[in-house]
């Protein structure tokens, strides 16, 4: 009997300990604004995140919600004319925003990489493939160049480009789209992150390239444990590449919770309208001969959003109290965070 006693206290501590095991990236109430001859631009606005290690979070939403500047925020890469003026970004247990200028340059790529949206603003285009691969090892590594240059060649072939030692001394405008977003993935992994942000990776490539990059990115995270946060504003995407999804609209997330409860279960009327725009869902749900469904308007400037809901004057369900105040996010299912007036729970909060 004490032997069983005793195991079964080391279980409970191991449940304790794992319970408690704090998230690899959690951000709280993160604000990043942008000041215009219109006003200051809340670009992203109380947002709060949290991933583990292993996860990948997809973040969705047509172009201007503010996703992309939320992975800039994550980087501290926010271009010299906006700034973050409240939140924190825990990394690891660190804020991220208390770090001094040196500790965060020591951070990206070595702990956090971004594969950026087009990759050809990213390479350089004087330089060799494999040169720009290897400064990075270098940097981060403090390896001598010859044994860099090997890594690039091998990191190359680990992302599945052929002939890697030949395509390492060519240029990024001899690649094409493809292969120069699979060099971003090389230097993005070249130190083995902890956390991969990946802004719309896929974009203008064809399907089966997407498809491959997907499946890459994947590989990569079971192999290294990595966390991965998506940017994108294609649902089939997230559907392939996610577990968990955050629908972003004008800066604040509107609806966050797995992927199978959004895509089941969508609470928001955004969240909604955007799986509506889906066709294969739209024929599934409504017959081939029916017309593929639209969100009417567009994302509002970010410098007169007004009172109410963000979503109130494209929303087909919004009423009196839409207007007039903005819905908070609130948990109205387990783990299931929506912010909506039209969720009972959201109204009665």
């Amino acid at each position: 009997m004490p032997c069983v006693y005793l195991w079964n206290s080391c279980a409970i501590a191991s449940v304790k300990k794992t319970e408690y095991m704090p998230p690899l990236l959690q951000i709280k109430d993160l604000m990043t604004v942008f000041d215009s001859a219109h006003g200051t631009i809340k670009a992203v606005d109380g947002v709060s995140l949290k991933i583990d290690s292993g996860e990948t979070l997809g973040v969705v939403g047509e172009s201007g919600c503010g996703k992309t500047m939320l992975s800039l925020s994550i980087m501290r890469l926010v271009p010299p004319n906006g700034k973050i003026i409240n939140g924190e970004i825990l990394f690891s247990g660190r804020d991220l925003l208390k770090m001094s200028e040196e500790e965060m340059r020591a951070c990206r790529g070595s702990e956090i990489s971004m594969i950026f949206q087009e990759p050809m603003t990213s390479l350089n285009p004087v330089f060799r493939i494999g040169e720009q691969i290897a400064e990075t090892i270098r940097l981060h590594q403090n390896l001598p160049a010859k044994q860099a240059m090997e890594l690039s060649v091998d990191l190359l072939r680990e992302v599945g480009i052929a002939d890697p030692q030949k395509r390492a001394r060519d240029y990024p405008h001899n690649l094409s789209g493809g292969m120069r977003q699979r060099v971003m993935i090389a230097m993005a992994m070249s130190c083995h992150p902890k956390l991969l942000l990946a802004d719309e990776p896929t974009t203008a490539l064809d399907v089966t390239i997407q498809a491959q990059i997907l499946d890459l990115i994947s590989d990569l995270k079971q192999k290294n444990n990595m966390a991965v946060i998506f940017i994108t504003h294609d649902l089939g995407v997230i559907a392939q590449a996610a577990e968990k999804v955050a629908v972003m609209y004008a800066g604040k997330i509107v609806e966050s919770s797995t992927v199978g409860a959004v895509f089941k279960n969508p609470l928001h009327p955004y969240t909604q309208g955007l799986l509506d725009s889906i066709p294969a869902r739209c024929i599934e749900a409504r017959g081939r001969e029916d017309y593929l469904r639209t969100i009417p308007g567009s994302v509002p400037g970010l410098s007169d959003l007004g009172t109410g809901c963000r979503f109130h004057d494209r929303c087909s369900f919004a009423f009196t109290e839409c207007v007039q105040r903005e819905p908070e996010l609130v948990e109205v299912e387990k783990d299931h965070f929506v912010s909506c007036w039209k969720c009972s729970a959201a109204k009665n909060h």
